[in-house]
């Protein structure tokens, strides 16, 4: 029996822009796309997008840093989310985040030294009949207390 290894290649940063090239309104598909290449924007990838895209460097980087789930610097493997809004601030978010805090060694706007999580707040998960809640990735975990984000974060 043979093996073979199957070496999916990302797509590299010249032919991302190229691909979008010729379609004016394309910049947010076109920074998801490129995020996804090293899971960031860097200052040097958004001034080549602006130049690719004939569009002003500013507008890139507005753009990049008006929406949420566009990161401008290095981010760990798993994205903590936590809702700062006034229902889980209420229910307890304030102990839930204390309790990641504890658990991770890491404040909100920083990455664990492995790489593995980073922390940050977010205005509103839409999650009010579940508060306090967070996001890791893409994955909602609600009721949450002090123990029971510990027992989440333990599983990663």
């Amino acid at each position: 029996m043979t093996v073979t290894s199957c070496n999916i290649q990302k797509p590299n940063l010249g032919e991302v822009i190229e691909k979008y090239k010729e379609f004016p309104g394309s910049l947010l598909d076109l920074l998801h796309e490129v995020q996804e290449i090293d899971g960031y924007l860097s200052r040097d990838v958004m001034q080549q997008i602006a130049e690719g895209l004939g569009i002003s460097e500013s507008k890139v980087y507005g753009v990049a840093t008006f929406y949420s789930l566009f990161k401008t610097a290095p981010t760990g493997q798993f994205i903590i989310r936590i809702c700062e809004s006034a229902p889980c601030h209420i229910r307890g978010a304030q102990e839930v985040l204390e309790a990641i805090e504890e658990t991770l060694g890491i404040k909100p706007g920083e990455t664990t030294l492995d790489g593995k999580f980073t922390l940050e707040f977010t205005s509103c998960l839409g999650l009010c009949g579940v508060a306090p809640a967070i996001m890791i990735n893409d994955q909602v975990y609600g009721n949450l207390t002090s123990d029971r984000v510990k027992e989440v974060l333990l599983n990663f």
